[in-house]
């Protein structure tokens, strides 16, 4: 079941008791709409099967996909597998509720909007660190940095040796 008007906007309120399927797919605008600006193109599809209950809903997120980021390393795009699955409750409640895998819905409510939940859910799923596997970097980028490492490293033992001389601490050394 898709919807046009509000694509991540679910009306639960005329929903029968039991489970229902929405499909959605997810595309770079997506992430710019949310402000995610590193993702230069994008292919997620999500299949999200909502278990309505008499005083919760059930919602089971399965993500599948990729996603082009620029590699952490030499900055070339990258593409990055996404496949999760995650579930989310949504309770009938006044209170708050600090459990991330919980949402709590004013008993008023008629319809939950899953797109900020899926940009979170994507968003975790992705490691810290976005690097082309050994041997995939762009060459020049890493001989550059390669360049540049080795000028740092020289630089740093030059200051050390310098250092040694004129640190109040160097008289410490010849005590014995």
């Amino acid at each position: 079941m898709k919807h046009t008007k509000q694509p991540y906007v679910i009306p639960f309120a005329g929903l029968k008791i039991g489970k229902h399927q929405f499909g959605f797919t997810l595309t770079e605008t997506f992430f710019e709409e949310q402000g995610y600006q590193d993702i230069s193109a994008a292919e997620v599809d999500v299949q999200l099967e909502l278990d309505k209950k008499e005083s919760m809903l059930i919602a089971q997120f399965v993500f599948a996909g990729e996603v082009t980021l620029p590699c952490d390393r030499c900055t070339d795009d990258m593409k990055q597998a996404i496949a999760c699955e995650n579930q989310v409750i949504y309770k009938f409640g006044h209170e708050e509720s600090d459990d991330e895998n919980l949402v709590v819905l004013h008993p008023d409510e008629h319809a939950i909007d899953v797109k900020d939940l899926m940009y979170e859910l994507i968003i975790v799923s992705l490691p810290s660190k976005m690097v082309h596997p050994a041997g995939e970097c762009n060459e020049e980028m890493m001989a550059t940095l390669d360049a540049y490492l080795l000028q740092s490293e020289e630089d740093d033992d030059e200051d050390e040796d310098d250092d040694d001389d004129e640190s109040p601490w160097s008289i410490l050394k010849n005590l014995n």
